[in-house]
């Protein structure tokens, strides 16, 4: 048996698709165990000589996709300058592509994973919002894109889960007289925090249907109206302590409010809008 190739993989973006292509081929002839070198975000002609030489020094094969045409010609020129074998995976059937449609391809690096990055992104926000919901841990204010305060029933989960679904991750905070508000409130950025409020009867008419949909006691002080705007007091004094934007959303939906926190944050700069 000849000796086992050196392979090198060459992408201008993660390179995956050339090493599952090497991979398939590699099992027909059981080398599972040959030297593999994968070789990401190539997009210099000084970073394909650095790779040539070394590729050169091993006698290795290269398997290599990029979609930039400048360094798939410079690529190419060199390999057979060093009388290195080199598969271009992608070019055949971009080529064909291009005459069977009529276009020209876009020739963008790693296309294909931005739909896939929005997705993990989601997932993720999904994921933080669920553990820091209500509360739970509220070292979640230090971490989230988006703290949403306020007392209860003023829509803060399903705010949360709204925004994790646009890839914001979004923790919630209740706020209650008899409890402190945690720490962390007044260590996170003021501009990440947004409180929650609503006129005093549209929240006592949502929290006497809740009650009535529990099967509770209708007198409980959850519903009563003068409880109620304590609570949206004691709430307010908070959020001026912390300096957030407080959002009214007596009359809004969810989606409204979302969008009113979205432009906010997009104007930051630091989010992606997926």
């Amino acid at each position: 048996m000849s000796d086992i190739p050196v392979v090198y993989v060459i992408s201008d973006a993660l390179g995956e698709t050339a090493e599952l292509v090497y991979k398939a081929a590699a099992a027909q002839f059981d080398l599972s165990h040959s030297e593999f070198r994968r070789n990401s975000y190539v997009q210099t002609e000084a970073h394909i000589d650095e790779i040539i030489d070394e590729a050169a020094s091993v006698d290795a094969i290269l398997i290599y996709t990029m979609v930039m045409n400048p360094l798939r010609v410079y690529l190419d020129r060199r390999a057979r300058e060093k009388n290195l074998v080199a598969i271009d995976i992608l070019s055949p059937l971009i080529s064909a592509l291009s005459t069977k449609l009529g276009m020209a391809p876009q020739s963008v690096p790693n296309i294909t994973h931005r739909v896939d990055e929005q997705y993990f992104r989601k997932i993720e926000a999904v994921e933080f919002a669920v553990k820091y919901d209500d509360g739970k841990d509220p070292r979640g204010a230090l971490y989230a894109d988006v703290v949403l305060i306020g007392v209860s029933r003023t829509s803060k989960t399903p705010l949360s889960m709204y925004l994790a679904h646009k890839g914001v991750k979004t923790a919630n905070i209740p706020l209650v007289p008899e409890v402190a508000p945690p720490r962390e409130l007044f260590l996170a950025s003021p501009q990440n925090v947004f409180g929650l409020v609503l006129s005093p009867e549209k929240l006592n008419s949502i929290r006497s249907e809740r009650l009535k949909s529990m099967g509770m006691d209708m007198s409980s002080n959850y519903a009563k109206y003068n409880r109620i705007v304590e609570e949206l007091e004691y709430a307010e004094n908070t959020m001026k302590r912390i300096g957030c934007m407080v959002i009214d959303t007596t009359n809004k939906a969810v989606e409204e409010t979302a969008g009113i926190i979205l432009q906010t944050v997009y104007k930051r700069q630091d989010i992606k809008k997926t």
